[in-house]
């Protein structure tokens, strides 16, 4: 029988000889599969995910109790590395960054209409929260948004938030927002097939400028 070790960020045991490798392999196997169990694991009451960007790195800071079913969506996307070698497609300066469309379009039409139930508004979108983008009741699937100000009048529409930025926000400030609305804008939109279809070499020919989210991982706890 096949020695095991526990992947310290994902809770899961791999056979020691499968190593990183074997790793990478389950992550991609269940990229390409929302039904895979790797889904089904639930967050940590609190945790991070540090994202490490070309203009330097932030660390959100997400708790369950404030959005259970974002929180342990957001828990797995990160383990699997989705959200590696993407862009953060919608900038407005003073209102929001956002992302969560993979750069790879395989993964992101897998993904594109995998929505959830909505979890209720416990937290205002002040400046450094994080929430899901959404089209409406019960619509939110993989794309997120830092809050670049105070956007507390979204509550009332249902964004909650399911962390803040604890660390880095200078680093968001920075992300380029002089395309605005034009990459592709938000899913409200209805503009973003392109991306979808796209992916990195649609958005790298087109909006050379934006900003590239290199890496995102569950952090070890203080990090």
């Amino acid at each position: 029988m096949a020695l095991v070790v526990c992947c310290a960020c994902s809770g899961l045991a791999f056979p020691r000889a499968a190593g990183r490798a074997g790793r990478r392999a389950d992550a991609r196997a269940a990229l390409l599969n929302p039904g895979d169990s790797w889904w089904q694991h639930k967050a940590p009451a609190v945790f991070r995910v540090r994202f490490e960007t070309g203009k330097g790195d932030f660390v959100i800071e997400a708790h369950r109790e404030w959005a259970p079913q974002g929180a342990d969506r957001l828990y797995n996307l990160a383990r699997a590395g989705f959200f590696d070698d993407s862009r953060f497609f919608r900038v407005r300066a003073g209102f929001i960054a956002q992302f969560g469309i993979p750069g790879d379009p395989a993964v992101a039409a897998v993904w594109r209409s995998r929505t959830m139930t909505d979890d209720p508004v416990r937290q205002s979108n002040t400046r450094g929260t994080v929430s899901y983008a959404m089209t409406g009741p019960d619509a939110r699937t993989t794309q997120f948004f830092v809050n670049l100000g105070d956007n507390s009048r979204l509550d009332k529409e249902g964004f909650a938030p399911v962390g803040r930025v604890v660390a880095g926000m200078e680093v968001v400030d920075r992300l380029y927002s002089g395309y605005g609305e034009a990459a592709g804008g938000g899913m409200r939109g209805g503009k973003q097939s392109p991306m979808f279809e796209g992916g990195n070499k649609y958005l790298d020919r087109e909006f050379p400028l934006l900003d590239r989210l290199l890496r995102a991982r569950v952090a070890a706890r203080g990090k």
